[in-house]
C-alpha cells in the first residue's frame, strides 16, 4: 500500500511524525505537506500563483515533501502527479486540537482528507482532543488509533465520497473506552472581534475571544471524546439538504 501522509500544521508538526512513522508499518509512505501552519484554513485551491514544492528533513531523517500551498492543495498536487506513484490512502493530522462539529468546514486537516476524495482516493483526516493550554503532546495513543483505523479502512474500502474524521481523546492506550460511530455535534464558538488602531492610525482587526466547546449530546463526535470513545465521523462531499429540496420543490417559482 501507498499512503500519502499531510497535515495543516506545516512539515515539521510533530503530530505528523508520529503519523508518519505508524504508517510505515502499513506501507510505503510519502508525505507532502505545508511548510508552514495552515491551521483553520479551510477548503483552499490556490490558482492565482505558482506552488513550490521542496524536499526537506523529518525529525527523524526521512525525507519530506512540503509545499507552500495550502493542505488541500498539497493533496491535489501529489494526486496531479508530484508524486508519481498511485496512493492508495491520505490520512492527514495528527491536528493537536479536535475537529468536530461546524470545525470541519474551517479544518485544513479535514479538507485536505476531503480533496482526496474529490480526487477519487481514500481520505482519512485524525485529530486529538487535547486539553486547553497544553504544551508538549503525547501523539502515541492517537497514532496507533490512526493505525487501526486505516488498516480497517485499507482492507475494508469506503463508499465514494465518503470519508473519515476520526476525533482521539487525549488518554492513553488502556484508558480508551473503545470506537463509537458518530455523527456531528455541535460546536459552540464564543468568537469576538478584537479592534485595533495601527501606529498610522488605520484600523485592523483579530478575530479572538474564548476557546470553544461543544455540546455533551450522546450519539455525536463530542460526546463520545467526551465520554472516553474514539469518534469515528463519516463525512461525505454531498451536502444537499435532501428534506428542503423536495420541500422547495412545492414552492411556487414564477418567473
Amino acid at each position: 500500500m501507498h499512503i500519502l501522509v499531510t497535515n495543516d500544521d506545516g512539515v515539521q508538526a510533530p503530530g505528523l511524525l508520529a503519523l508518519v512513522q505508524e504508517m510505515r508499518k502499513l506501507g510505503e509512505v510519502t508525505v507532502l505537506a505545508p511548510d508552514r501552519n495552515w491551521s483553520a484554513s479551510g477548503h483552499v485551491k490556490t490558482m492565482d500563483r505558482p506552488m513550490r514544492v521542496k524536499e526537506v528533513r523529518l525529525a527523524d531523517g526521512s525525507s519530506a515533501l512540503a509545499s507552500d500551498g495550502a493542505p488541500s492543495d498539497c493533496v491535489a498536487l501529489a494526486l496531479l502527479g508530484v508524486v508519481t506513484k498511485k496512493v492508495d490512502l491520505v490520512i492527514s493530522g495528527i491536528n493537536p486540537n479536535a475537529n468536530i462539529g461546524h470545525d470541519v468546514t474551517y479544518s485544513g486537516t479535514v479538507t485536505a482528507a476531503m480533496e482526496a476524495v474529490i480526487d477519487g482516493v481514500k481520505g482519512i483526516a485524525v485529530s486529538l482532543h487535547s486539553p486547553a493550554n497544553h504544551g508538549e503532546l503525547d501523539y502515541g495513543p492517537a497514532a496507533r488509533v490512526a493505525g487501526k483505523v486505516a488498516a480497517r479502512v485499507l482492507a475494508e474500502g469506503l463508499p465514494a465520497g465518503v470519508f473519515l474524521s476520526v476525533n482521539v481523546p487525549y488518554l492513553g492506550d488502556e484508558q480508551f473506552k473503545g470506537f463509537q460511530m458518530t455523527r456531528q455535534g455541535l460546536r459552540v464558538y464564543r468568537d469576538a472581534l478584537d479592534a485595533r488602531t495601527d501606529p498610522r492610525g488605520r484600523p485592523y482587526y483579530w478575530i479572538g475571544g474564548e476557546l470553544p466547546t461543544g455540546v455533551d449530546e450522546a450519539g455525536t463526535d463530542f460526546g463520545a471524546l467526551e465520554a472516553g470513545y474514539i469518534s469515528i465521523t463519516p463525512l461525505q462531499l454531498d451536502l444537499t439538504a435532501y428534506e428542503t429540496l423536495e420541500k422547495l420543490k412545492t414552492w411556487k417559482w414564477d418567473l
